[in-house]
């Protein structure tokens, strides 16, 4: 297969400072996109700025031959995010592709984890990303163009102790995915959801002794695919962990129709009912939202023709 290049493409990588967004910034520019390396340079957590990170990665991407401009706005405002898209417009004019992995963590049990806490997470990775998708979708759409790659995690898929503010916030871009894809689709707009797994400072105070290579390199082609024109899937979730990469789908069973319900009726058919032989996978695109409601429909109706015979 031909090299995929990214030649005359515009990308902007949100937390592109360090880890898995500084090797999205690094691949999209080795590959020919003019990149906005955006990155607040804070700390894990999300406190404090550092305009260093952003600008060391543009230094590197420019010493080997490309193209990039730094920009050390914050996701957590509105006005951030369409800042950081205007430092694309303002440098490049046009915006192609939106790459959205800034994230912060802070830890607590929900027992303890403050109100404080839950707030500052959903704004970086949740509002953060509505904040940039926000501005940048109608530009994409007028140009009837666009590749969006949004940030979810294991936790946002199966949870995770000590995180319920990462977790929430991370299920919640499944959702913000899903509806950009909708919407999307008759434009020319794609995109998709990258749950990647890295020994990047997020790992700062775990044992990974007994880890398998985890590398960034390892993440990074997928997130690429998912960002180049020629990406062949729109409102999917793409796994990438120790060199393994897959597909995670929202899956039904075909479930238990009944014309009336009764407690004691759940109860004895829970386990029909939780019978996963056979899943149902309703895409996104072009119109899963519908196709799980006829379904559900016609069951309802196939049903109900055999009782009233």
């Amino acid at each position: 297969m031909a090299q995929l290049r990214f030649d005359n493409r515009v990308a902007v990588v949100t937390g592109a400072g360090r880890g898995l967004g500084r090797e999205y910034a690094l691949l999209l520019a080795a590959r020919g996109a003019k990149v906005v390396v955006n990155d607040t340079g804070g700390a894990l957590t999300g406190s404090g700025a550092d305009a260093g990170p952003a600008h060391d990665v543009v230094s590197e991407i420019r010493a080997a031959g490309g193209d990039a401009v730094a920009c050390t706005e914050s996701v957590i405002t509105p006005q951030g995010g369409q800042a950081i898209i205007q430092a694309a417009l303002d440098n490049y004019g046009r915006i192609d592709i939106l790459i959205h992995n800034a994230g912060n963590v802070r830890r607590g049990s929900l027992k303890e984890m403050s109100y404080e806490d839950f707030d500052a997470v959903v704004d970086v990775h949740l509002r953060g990303a509505f904040h940039v998708v926000r501005p940048a979708f109608p530009l994409m759409s007028d140009a009837h163009y666009g590749r969006i790659v949004l940030t979810s995690s294991i936790g946002g898929l199966y949870g995770n102790h000590g995180v319920a503010n990462y977790a929430a916030a991370k299920a919640g871009l499944l959702g913000l995915s899903n509806v950009v894809a909708l919407e999307g689709a008759v434009d020319g707009v794609l995109c998709n959801v990258i749950v990647p797994s890295a020994v990047t400072r997020m790992a700062e105070g775990l044992d990974i002794s007994a880890y398998p290579p985890m590398g960034t390199e390892l993440v990074a082609p997928v997130v690429g695919l998912l960002a180049h024109e020629s990406c062949p899937v729109t409102g999917e979730i793409l796994v990438a962990i120790a060199g393994r990469v897959a597909r995670a789908v929202i899956a039904e069973t075909p479930g238990v129709h009944r014309s009336s319900w009764s407690i004691e009726d759940v109860a004895e058919q829970i386990d029909a009912v939780r019978y996963l032989a056979a899943p149902l996978v309703f895409p996104v695109v072009p119109d899963g939202h519908g196709e799980h409601i006829r379904y559900s429909f016609g069951t309802a109706a196939r049903n109900e023709g055999v009782r009233n015979v």
